[in-house]
């Protein structure tokens, strides 16, 4: 028979609005006045009326010199050139994949834009293109990065760098992209012995760090053999860190991931889940953060 966990209700701390620093961003909702200088340009997630800019999205406000926009809090992937995306094969088409990117439309990988196995460098031909299923399937995850955005806002990528390809053995993790923060690499290994991979699109994949890379396979290789239990363990602590950090409404990068899975290592893997347990460990993380900063 399983066990119920019963928890008692707890008093929680009543959290007031955050100041912003420098009074530079500041949450708004729809209807709320931005401001009425004439001097600004409209951006994205605004809207004029009567000589005052005014928010049509919930979100944060961002000021680049006079063109002002409001980034929603809760959104699907916009993608921009450069980004690196965590996404799964929906479909393969002629001489392309279909992936699925938490975007509103779904991405292209073309033929032309991965490395051939044993990196190859020649024109694509027709065999390569009978073959596409042995290099990437429906239902297989891949780690790329944004080559170009179309004008209806669909994404095109490629994987033409040893770094990005088939992802193998690991867990997904799905949050909102306003959640990742941006960096110069969001490949990171940790020191508690695996590895992530901070998709900007939302999709996090775990994995354990692999002894060596495979710089012949092209990205096309899996490492099927099985995952010794420490490392599962290792995976799924910070799998349900990560929970509790965007529960939390915390940004996600490899400071924070860390500090948050330091901070549980004094819990069993399955009460990091516990939302008394979620907030102990999230707020002990934010107060690391604030004296890294300070």
């Amino acid at each position: 028979m399983a066990a119920v966990v019963m928890r008692l209700p707890v008093a929680r701390k009543a959290v007031g609005p955050s100041g912003s620093r420098g009074g530079e961003k500041h949450l708004v909702v729809p209807g709320d006045t931005i401001t009425t200088d004439t001097g600004y340009m409209r951006g994205h997630g605004t809207y004029v009326v009567e000589e005052k800019l005014v928010a049509s999205v919930a979100g944060a406000v961002e000021r680049v010199n006079k063109l002002v926009c409001v980034t929603p809090l809760k959104t699907r992937y916009n993608g921009e050139v450069g980004d690196i995306v965590v996404g799964r094969i929906t479909e393969v088409q002629q001489k392309r994949w279909k992936v699925e990117t938490n975007s509103r439309l779904d991405s292209v990988l073309l033929l032309s834009s991965v490395n051939l196995p044993g990196g190859e460098l020649r024109r694509r031909s027709a065999e390569d293109e009978l073959a596409m299923r042995d290099y990437l399937q429906e239902g297989d995850l891949i780690s790329a990065e944004v080559q170009s955005v179309f004008s209806d806002g669909a994404v095109s990528l490629h994987t033409r760098s040893l770094k990005y390809g088939k992802l193998g053995q690991g867990v997904l993790v799905q949050v909102s992209p306003s959640l990742v923060k941006r960096q110069k690499t969001h490949f990171h290994d940790l020191p508690c012995g695996a590895s992530v991979i901070l998709g900007n699109n939302g999709f996090i994949w775990i994995y354990p760090t692999p002894e060596q890379k495979d710089e012949e396979a092209g990205g096309f290789t899996t490492n099927l053999e099985p995952v010794p239990l420490s490392d599962r363990e290792v995976i799924s602590r910070l799998r349900n860190c990560i929970v509790a950090l965007v529960t939390q409404k915390l940004m996600l990068f490899d400071t924070s991931i860390l500090y948050c899975y330091e901070a549980s290592l004094s819990h069993q893997i399955k009460d990091i889940l516990k939302p008394e347990v979620m907030e102990e460990i999230v707020l002990e993380t934010r107060q690391k953060l604030l004296d890294l900063e300070g």
